[in-house]
C-alpha cells in the first residue's frame, strides 16, 4: 500500500513538473498551437509552432538586421539583372524587333510606384511587389515574360469601343493650341469632351512652374511654346488609309487600321524629340526624358487621358 502511494505521488510530481515547464515556455513565447479552423474546413493538425528563440531585444534586432541584409542581397542581384535587361532584352512589338525596356522607364516607374533607377535594389523590390499583385513569381527581375505582361496591362486600359463622331460632336482646335498652326481645317478637329479635358490638363500644366512653359495667360501657351500643343487629333479612316499607302514601311504599330484617332478622342501632343511623331528609338528615347512627358505620365490620368506606351506623344481620352 505504502509503495503504491509513493508511486502515485511520483507520477503526480512528474505531471506537475511538466505542466510548470509548459507554462514557463508559453510565458516566454516559445510555443503556441494552431487552432482548428472551422467546422467545414479541413481539420488542422495541432502542432507546436515556434514563435521566437530570442531572449532579448538585441537578439531580435540582430535577427531583423540579418533578414534585411539577406533581402537586400537578393534584390541587389535582381538589380544587376535588371540593369542588363533594361538595355538588352530582346522582344517584338507591332512586327518590329525591340531591344531593352529602359526607354519606357518613366511609365514603368509609375506602374510599380517607385522613383528609383532600374539598376537599384529599390526598383527590384518594387518590381517584386508588382509581380505579387499580378500573381507572378516575385523575383524582382523584369524579364521578357513579365515585361510582356506589363505591356498587356497597359494595352488593356486603352480606349475601346468609342463611337466614331459625327460633325456635331467635333470642335476645331484654335491656332494657339496647335503645334502646326497651318494645319488644314479638316485636320484640326477633336471630339468635344476630349477637348474640354485637354483644356483642363493644359491649364494644370501651365500652372506648374517646374515645367517652365512660356505662356500668354493662365490657360494659354505662348506662340513660341511647343510643348503640350496638339500635333494631331481626329483623323478620318480615309486619311489614315492614305497615310498607310504613303508609308508602307511604318508597320502596324505606327499606323493602325482601327486607330483611336478615328474617334476624335486621341491626341498627339508635342513632348519633345527631333520629330514630334517619329517612332525611331532615338527620338522616343529623347521624348521619354522630357519634363513634359514625365509630367503627363504622372498627371494625365487625372484628366481622363491614358498613354499608348509605344508612342510617348499619343494620349487617349477614356474619361474620369
Amino acid at each position: 500500500m505504502l509503495r503504491r502511494r509513493r508511486e502515485s505521488l511520483a507520477v503526480i510530481a512528474l505531471i506537475a513538473a511538466l505542466l510548470v515547464a509548459a507554462a514557463v515556455a508559453a510565458s516566454r513565447g516559445y510555443v503556441r498551437y494552431n487552432p482548428i479552423q472551422s467546422d467545414d474546413a479541413p481539420v488542422a493538425r495541432v502542432l507546436p509552432v515556434a514563435l521566437s528563440s530570442f531572449d532579448t531585444d538585441a537578439e531580435h534586432e540582430s535577427a531583423r538586421s540579418a533578414s534585411s541584409s539577406a533581402s537586400n542581397s537578393a534584390f541587389a542581384a535582381a538589380a544587376t539583372r535588371n540593369a542588363a535587361l533594361g538595355a538588352s532584352l530582346d522582344w517584338t512589338f507591332g512586327g518590329k524587333r525591340q531591344r531593352g525596356w529602359s526607354l519606357y522607364l518613366p511609365l514603368i516607374e509609375r506602374t510599380i510606384d517607385v522613383d528609383a533607377g532600374s539598376d537599384s535594389a529599390d526598383f527590384a523590390q518594387a518590381v517584386s511587389r508588382w509581380q505579387k499583385s499580378a500573381r507572378l513569381p516575385a523575383t524582382g527581375v523584369l524579364d521578357r515574360a513579365d515585361w510582356m505582361q506589363m505591356i498587356a496591362g497597359w494595352q488593356s486600359r486603352r480606349l475601346k469601343g468609342a463611337p466614331y463622331p459625327d460633325a456635331s460632336q467635333l470642335v476645331s482646335i484654335p491656332d494657339s493650341e496647335l503645334y502646326d498652326p497651318n494645319r488644314p481645317a479638316e485636320m484640326r478637329m477633336v471630339e468635344r469632351t476630349t477637348y474640354a479635358a485637354y483644356k483642363r490638363l493644359l491649364a494644370a500644366a501651365i500652372s506648374n512652374p517646374s515645367l517652365g512653359l512660356k505662356t500668354k495667360s493662365e490657360v494659354e501657351l505662348a506662340d513660341s511654346e511647343k510643348f503640350f500643343k496638339v500635333v494631331s487629333a481626329y483623323r478620318s479612316k480615309a486619311h489614315q488609309d492614305r497615310l498607310r499607302r504613303e508609308q508602307p514601311e511604318a508597320g502596324r504599330a505606327a499606323l493602325a487600321t482601327r486607330s483611336p484617332h478615328f474617334t476624335g478622342r486621341a491626341l498627339d501632343l508635342y513632348v519633345g524629340g527631333y520629330d514630334p511623331v517619329s517612332s525611331k528609338d532615338d527620338n522616343r528615347a529623347l521624348q521619354t526624358q522630357t519634363k513634359a512627358y514625365k509630367w503627363l505620365v504622372r498627371n494625365a490620368e487625372r484628366f481622363g487621358f491614358r498613354p499608348y506606351f509605344y508612342e510617348p506623344w499619343h494620349w487617349e481620352y477614356v474619361g474620369n
